[in-house]
């Protein structure tokens, strides 16, 4: 029955509908990454015939074809979106291997549409037949023709060799096609996320020592049960809740810093464990880990070393996971946080602590390789924070002066003659100071940001503009919040600047850090996992790419590591001694079994690099071909 008065029942008509089931099925595979076979398993036969008796399984190959022409069909409705906004699009791309040992290239498309909201969308996932700039260059300009793409404002890639070749042989295909904005000047954005990285990658090494003993203790006491009882028996004694430690991968300073801060809370149970059981100082008396040497004993000295390299750590921890976002805008706060990290390495590099000014001394030098030559820095970095109506030219102005010193002045002006040129391609030259779309508006900038020893640079900042008269101006438009939502104001102001909101739409959309793409790795080896690794390149582009155009583009990206992946990633370096049973751990994913003899030994190879070893469970065990395989990690993620 249909209507009634109010607490009457009302019966909605339903038919069944075979086809809409098999749509729902389809995506169900989909966006919860099941394989094909899951339609054929005993449980689910028997769980439909209760849920639906009518609907009519169809087969894995069925399943199949049916995920590629709901691609086809997807791509064809984003195509159409693309075609009907007809607007620039920024551009995030990566490389990743697969299990296959095949090479595959992701192309993501950033852009703001006509409601001032943020969108991210894969494009492309496809094989590449190597990694030379020109060939990448050529993959990009081929993906972005299919898709009817032409109008591109920028690329955001990491600092690697190739990638600079391929965004100019990307320029020079979109000159090709008259759409190369600006002659290519700002279309090569450096990936901000991967520069911080390589900055603080190389410093931890100052601090090496302290962080390694550390590591060898976590190591130690989660190597056995026992082990792990008898702390979790220091917790209670030290009214410590219990909680996992983490292990860190070596290669990644982030993991390390949540190694660290997890291990910082511990520090007692850690200690009362030493005293308890002297195998771990053993241990780290012997261990062969640090330039060849033992590790040597963790003393208190090293614990105060960690706590200052852990807070040290944080700032730059904090500042990936936001310029990492795909779902809010980033870039009109990036010279600013840039400008903070420069400002924090002067006041730290003549620190007392030896370790940690040695550490400082080899960020500004990285730091200085890429953002401290004023003539060879992306004018485009700028002009976001201009937009942004909090700050303008005046926060901007005080930045660069505070940063480059007396260059900053000449590279503020540089700013402006770019900005208005760039304004200029998005209207007829008329004057740029008609109707205010290049006035400098006044902004109040009372509410703080992130105060105490991180926040001195913006402190300065804000009582700088107060000077100006931001705070006092009759003409306020907002306060300086964190929560601000720029792409608001902008959709509430674009009447008023009709003109300016057009670049600011492009401007805005820039993302400052290749995340969004290194993410679709994550999606495409639990894809193309050991049970799956059959998949051809064409049916991985359409699982990858309808997964990201399926899901809710209200699910933001999380760089931050779980202690369960930590613990996961561990297991690829941590690994027992194999035999029989064992076979299938994770050192075999690395190594390729030639020959077993009689006494019980094996001769492998390393998948990495081809080297030879051999291998005992009751003489060498897996210790020397673990240790081999994180050499070949390590120097495979130094060349990325």
């Amino acid at each position: 029955m249909i209507g009634g008065n109010k607490g009457d029942v009302v019966f909605v008509p339903w038919k069944f509908d075979q086809e809409e089931c098999r749509n729902a099925l389809c995506r169900m595979v989909i966006i919860d990454e099941l394989r094909f076979r899951f339609v054929e398993k005993e449980g689910f036969k028997q769980f439909m015939k209760v849920a639906q008796p009518c609907f009519h399984i169809p087969f894995r190959t069925t399943k199949t074809r049916d995920c590629f022409n709901l691609f086809d069909e997807e791509k064809h409705k984003l195509m159409a979106v693309f075609k009907g906004t007809k607007q620039r699009v920024s551009l995030t791309t990566d490389i990743w291997t697969s299990i296959q040992r095949i090479n595959y290239m992701v192309i993501t498309a950033h852009w703001i549409d006509k409601n001032w909201t943020l969108h991210k969308k894969i494009i492309n996932f496809c094989p590449i037949i190597s990694h030379r700039g020109e060939d990448l260059g050529k993959s990009i300009s081929k993906c972005l023709h299919e898709w009817g793409l032409h109008h591109i404002f920028t690329v955001t890639v990491d600092n690697v060799g190739p990638n600079s070749v391929a965004i100019t042989e990307l320029s020079k295909q979109l000159t090709k096609w008259g759409t190369n904005l600006m002659g290519g000047s700002h279309l090569h954005i450096r990936c901000m996320a991967n520069i911080v990285n390589l900055i603080v990658q190389d410093s931890t090494k100052e601090a090496n020592v302290s962080i390694e003993r550390v590591r060898q203790a976590v190591r130690y006491i989660r190597q056995s049960s026992a082990r792990w009882k008898k702390f979790q028996e220091c917790c209670e004694d030290e009214n410590l809740a219990k909680k996992s430690l983490c292990l860190d991968v070596p290669t990644r300073w982030n993991s390390t810093y949540m190694m660290l801060k997890r291990v910082i809370e511990y520090e007692g149970a850690i200690v009362e464990y030493a005293d308890r059981d002297i195998g771990l100082t053993l241990h780290l008396k012997f261990v062969d880990m640090v330039d060849k040497n033992s590790t040597g004993t963790l003393l208190s000295s090293d614990w105060e070393g960690v706590k200052r390299t852990t807070k040290f750590l944080e700032m730059f921890f904090n500042l990936t996971l936001k310029i990492s976002g795909s779902r809010y805008v980033t870039s009109n706060l990036h010279f600013l946080e840039i400008c903070q990290v420069g400002v924090y390495l002067n006041q730290l590099i003549s620190n007392e602590d030896h370790v940690l000014a040695k550490m400082v001394e080899n960020m500004k030098e990285k730091f200085d390789k890429y953002w401290g030559d004023t003539e060879k820095m992306n004018k485009m970095v700028f002009i976001p924070c201009v937009l942004d109506p909090r700050h303008k030219f005046i926060t901007l102005g005080f930045a660069l002066r505070k940063m480059f010193g007396e260059k900053g002045a000449a590279l503020e002006i540089g700013v402006r003659t770019y900005m208005e040129s760039l304004f200029i391609e998005y209207t007829k030259p008329v004057d740029s100071d008609k109707n205010g779309q290049f006035s400098s508006t006044k902004v109040d900038t009372s509410d703080s940001r992130s105060g105490g020893e991180f926040g001195n640079f913006f402190e300065e900042l804000q009582k700088h503009t107060s000077e100006k008269g931001g705070a006092s101006s009759k003409s306020k438009l907002v306060n300086w919040k964190s929560d601000f939502d720029v792409l608001l104001w902008w959709k509430v102001n674009s009447p008023r600047f009709q003109i300016l909101s057009e670049m600011a739409r492009d401007v805005l959309s820039i993302p400052v850090s290749s995340v969004a793409s290194e993410c679709a790795f994550s999606t495409g080896g639990r894809i193309l996992d050991s049970f799956r690794s059959s998949l051809t390149p064409k049916l991985v582009q359409a699982l990858v790419c309808l997964q990201d155009w399926l899901r809710s583009e209200q699910q933001p990206i999380s760089i931050e590591e779980d202690l369960d992946f930590l613990e996961q990633l561990e297991e690829d370096f941590i690994m027992p001694e194999l035999h029989g049973s064992n076979a299938r751990s994770p050192i075999w994913n690395h190594y390729e079994k030639l020959e077993e003899k009689e006494d019980g030994s094996w001769t492998v190879k390393c998948i990495h690099c081809g080297r030879v070893a051999y291998y005992h469970s009751h003489y060498n065990g897996t210790a020397s071909l673990r240790n081999h395989v994180k050499r070949c990690l390590e120097t495979r993620n130094q060349n990325r």
